[in-house]
């Protein structure tokens, strides 16, 4: 397991760190040479995307539905700089057709294994060091289906505050990305849909995932940005 082994600080960790956003998190300081540690539900598949990552990257397996489990699982990690914590549970959840299981699921992977993530590695986080939460924007911009996940996504704006108040000196920040037209799941949809969007959108287009990472990368390493929840949309709300 990854342990403190130079100037660098500490290891990089990537909760949910093996696709989609947090993934791309993960390759950007794995190319630069960093420490990452990645985490998924299943063993297999963590260790293989850790390998495809390269560098000096090592898969846990992680799963933050079952909260008292986490720690065990994150026993062997050493000092750490960076905490992203981008896993999620894709939920399609309406009022009118609820389906208690899956927002039980989607609660408690967000809210509560967010924090408890926290809680299993706050005495290993450097006094320098952040805390990077991945919330959506539709906690203001709600969707049908979205019953569950704007309101864990608005959760997270509460998270936020209680951690950067409670870890200080750490950091603790949380990006909030609109639609993302090249991540795994927004690039599966019809151009049409894209287009509808963009049109939507002030900037003229739509978020890619270069621009999470840099938001992403600016929220955990600028020394002055604390207790921030960063809107990713182009400005999509002003439409």
């Amino acid at each position: 397991m990854p342990q403190h082994d130079g100037p660098d600080g500490g290891c990089v960790v990537v909760i949910g760190g093996t696709s989609g956003l947090g993934r791309d998190v993960a390759e950007y300081y794995a190319k630069r040479g960093r420490e990452v540690v990645v985490t998924g539900r299943d063993t297999a598949r963590t260790v293989a995307v850790a390998a495809e990552i390269g560098g000096r990257t090592t898969g846990v397996a992680v799963d933050l539905a079952k909260p008292d489990s986490i720690a065990a699982a994150l026993a062997g990690i050493g000092e750490v700089e960076h905490l992203v914590l981008s896993a999620f549970v894709r939920d399609v959840n309406k009022v009118s057709d609820y389906q208690i299981d899956r927002a039980v699921s989607l609660v408690t992977v967000k809210l509560v294994g967010y924090t408890e993530v926290a809680h299993t590695l706050a005495g290993r986080l450097s006094p320098t060091g952040s805390v990077l939460l991945f919330g959506g924007g539709s906690k203001d911009r709600p969707f049908p289906g979205s019953a569950t996940v704007s309101t864990v996504n608005a959760g997270v704006v509460g998270l936020v505050n209680v951690l950067a108040s409670e870890l200080r000196p750490v950091r603790v920040n949380a990006l909030h990305p609109g639609i993302v037209a090249d991540s795994p799941f927004w690039a599966k949809q019809p151009a049409q849909v894209h287009e509808t969007y963009r049109g939507r959108t002030p900037t003229g287009r739509l978020t890619t995932m270069a621009d999470v990472t840099d938001a992403a990368v600016f929220l955990l390493e600028n020394p002055s940005v604390n207790a921030v929840n960063l809107d990713l949309n182009g400005g999509a709300g002003l439409a």
